[in-house]
Formats: structure tokens, sequence, C-alpha cells
């Protein structure tokens, strides 16, 4: 019988105090995010917090205790970019997608080049912990059954790797009839083309939190990260993190909208794909018998401008301005409304073009008449510009976020847990 001495319990708040050492941002933002200890996760997770309407940092003390100490700091990091990453709010994928949408933040996060050597790995993993049963390693570009995919992608990129490589997986089965497990279910072998690895994370949470609570968690995220930014710049020192990745943080304070990324969101969280048989590409299952696939990944989305009176010029001026930054690499179905929505007046929005202002309508405002006629046209996303100033719409079909400006984002007629983009 051992008489050596128990290990110390885990404590956070001195690996806080050495991320303010090393990682001064990271430390700054840690301040302004709570963190409890719990046994009912085996890792480590990212949430809102309900009943604070705060972002909270959840994590098992015998998990983190086993850890090394680079691995310790790693984990911290990681959890915290999934929160400066917008991936604990305004997310909904589906069942079918949800753990390849899990895997493709874990990448994209992991991929960093300040998270280099800073978690367990494939080649240096962690030890096994709690339920897990074998050692801990995280999903990392380069590594294991990722090996072919390259660092530094954004989530976006991973996704649609990660469901290229699920559907070539799904083709081989097909064409072989061979395949060990079903697509997607995670078992390691000839049917899951991850090695039945997933995220190390808990990501259950994500995109649970209701409409105020999480606006009120983002807002307060939001001036969080900007101190932390200011004391970084201040100091002049980010500790690893990247100019790039400053660059990434600082837009994400501002109001600009990146319309690249907002398509992208509404391409890669819809499933809608045409798979083609092209000789161009080899069948890895039979290279000399079949052609292989291709397969070419669209959403139609629908833009509804609100041209309710409530909507002055000024504002109308300034959702067409954003329109045509849209079109720069985008077609979409411009739909006005007001109460209703007049389909002699519904266009395509050519990829490309630039249009003028134009008001069409000026009646009172409902979103329910542009979500039945897009729920109807079978649109994949939709976006509304608009004041906000009606009530709370029926369902959407699809995806569906809004914009609008900063003071109607703040005060708006109806809460949602859709996403809100504010302009100026």
């Amino acid at each position: 019988m051992s008489d050596a001495p128990k290990p110390a319990p885990f404590n956070l708040n001195m690996h806080t105090a050495r991320l303010l050492m090393r990682e001064p941002f990271f430390a700054a933002l840690s301040r302004k995010i709570d963190k409890t200890p719990t046994t009912s996760l085996p890792t480590a997770g990212v949430r809102i917090n309900p009943e604070r309407a705060q972002f909270e940092l959840l994590y098992n003390p015998e998990f983190m205790g086993a850890l090394k100490d680079e691995h310790k700091l790693g984990v911290l990091m990681h959890e915290f970019y999934h929160i400066i990453f917008e991936h604990v709010t305004g997310r909904k994928p589906t069942e079918g997608i949800r753990r390849i949408d899990n895997i493709a933040m874990d990448l994209a996060i992991n991929g960093l080049p300040e998270m280099k050597g800073k978690l367990p790995c494939a080649s240096d993993p962690g030890p096994p912990t709690g339920s897990l049963g074998e050692p801990m390693q995280g999903c990392v570009p380069g590594e294991g059954p990722f090996a072919h995919l390259p660092s530094g992608k954004t989530y976006e990129w991973y996704l649609g790797a990660l469901e290229d490589m699920q559907k070539e997986q799904e083709e081989q089965e097909g064409e072989g009839g061979q395949g060990q497990g079903e697509p997607g279910e995670g078992q390691p072998g000839q049917g899951d083309p991850f090695g039945g690895m997933d995220s190390f994370d808990s990501h259950e949470e994500f995109g649970e939190g209701e409409g105020t609570v999480e606006e009120i968690a983002k807002e307060r995220l939001k001036e969080a990260i900007k101190e932390a930014a200011e004391e970084a710049q201040k100091a002049n020192n980010w500790g690893s993190v990247s100019s790039g990745m400053r660059k990434d943080i600082m837009d994400r304070l501002s109001t600009h909208v990146d319309w690249r990324k907002v398509m992208r969101y509404f391409v890669k969280t819809t499933q809608r794909s045409d798979r083609r048989s092209t000789p161009r590409r080899v069948n890895k299952r039979f290279p000399r018998i079949h052609p292989g696939k291709r397969v070419t990944r669209h959403a139609r989305i629908a833009v509804s401008i609100d041209q309710s009176g409530s909507v002055d010029d000024r504002m109308l001026t300034a959702f067409f301005s954003e329109l045509n930054k849209l079109a720069e690499f985008a077609e979409f179905t411009v739909v006005p409304f007001d109460t209703r929505v007049d389909e002699n007046k519904v266009y395509v929005w050519k990829k490309g073009q630039n249009r003028k202002t134009e008001r069409v309508l000026c009646g009172g405002t409902c979103f329910n008449a542009p979500t039945k006629f897009v729920n109807e046209g079978g649109f994949d996303g939709h976006i509304v510009l608009t004041d906000m100033m009606a009530p709370k719409p029926i369902n959407s079909r699809c995806q569906r976020m809004w914009m609008t400006t900063k003071e109607h984002a703040a005060r708006p007629y109806f809460q949602t847990n859709e996403r809100v983009i504010a302009i100026d």
C-alpha cells in the first residue's frame, strides 16, 4: 500500500495566472468568463449560463489535472476560441451534419498556428481520464484521419472537406457493399472516414441559448473581447495570437458585414448538393471501372427587404448598399414586402449587378408575408433586412437571419434566437 500523497486538486486559477504571463489577451478575456468545475462532463466545454446571461467554461478537474501543462493551456485557449468564433451562439445544425459540424469547428481552431503543440493529438496524446477509456486527442489538421487536410482553413472550408470525405465513403460502400458501420455514427474502421474521432470537448449546448439571454451574453462578450484587445494593443503584447488572428478579432468587433462568410454559412448549413459523374475525378474504389463523383454544394437565397413606412429612405439606402456588396459574388432573389409580398415586384439580383435604392411599397409591416413566400418557394436561406418593428413571425423552414441597424438591434420589437446582424 503506497503512502504517496494524493495530488492536489486542479487549480484553474493557477493556470489562469500562467495565461496572464504567456497569453495576456486570453488572460484578460478569461476574467470575463465564468469558470465552473463539474463532473458532468468528461473533459470541458463552454456554454451560455442561462441564469447569469454570461459565457461559462465548464471543466472536469480530473481531466484538466491529468494533462500536461502545455495541454492545459491549449484546452483553455481552445474553449475561448469557441466563444470568440461564435460557435456557441446561433448554431442549429441538422442531426445529419452535427458530428461533422463539431469536428469542423475543432479543426478550424486546432489548425491555428498559435495552437500548434498545445493540444493532445495523435503524435502527443493525453492520458486516459474519466469515461474516455483511451488517450485523449483532439482533431488536428495533418494528424490521423485528417492527415491530408491543411492547417489554417476556416470552419466552412473544413465542413465542406468533411462532407466530401463522408460522401466519398458512402459512395465506396454503395459500390462495394463492404462498409462497416453506418456513415457518420463514429465507429472506427472502413465505415467511418474520421477514424472514430470526434470533438474531445462538449458542444452539446452550442446554440441552446434563449433569445434575450443569448443577446445579453453576446453583448457582454463583445465588450469583453474589446477590452482584452485594447489591453493587448496598449501593451503591444498579444502573446501567441498571430497577426492574422488579431485582424480577425478586430474585424469581429466592427459592424462590417462579411457577406462571404454569411453566404458560406448558408451554403454549408444546407444539404442541397448536385452529384455528377465525371471522368476527371478518380473513383478511389474502382479507379479504372467507374468514373468519380463531383459534388457541388449550393444554396438558393432569398433576401426580403422591409419597405414599410417605418423604414426611412436612409435605412433603405443602407440596405441596398449592403446588397450591392453581396452581389459582388452571389446571386439571390429579392422579395420586397410591407404587410404583403407583391409577387410582380420579386426579382433575381444577378451576380455582379449594381442597383440603385428602390422603394416599391410603403405600408405597415408583417414578417409572416415574406416568410410564407420563402417557405413555399423552397429556398435554402432567408435574409431579412428590416427595422424589426413588427410582431414575431411564423417559423421559417430554412435558415433565417436578420439585418438591421445597431439602434433597432438593441431594441427589437420581438426577441429571436436566430442570427441578427447590426449595421451602421
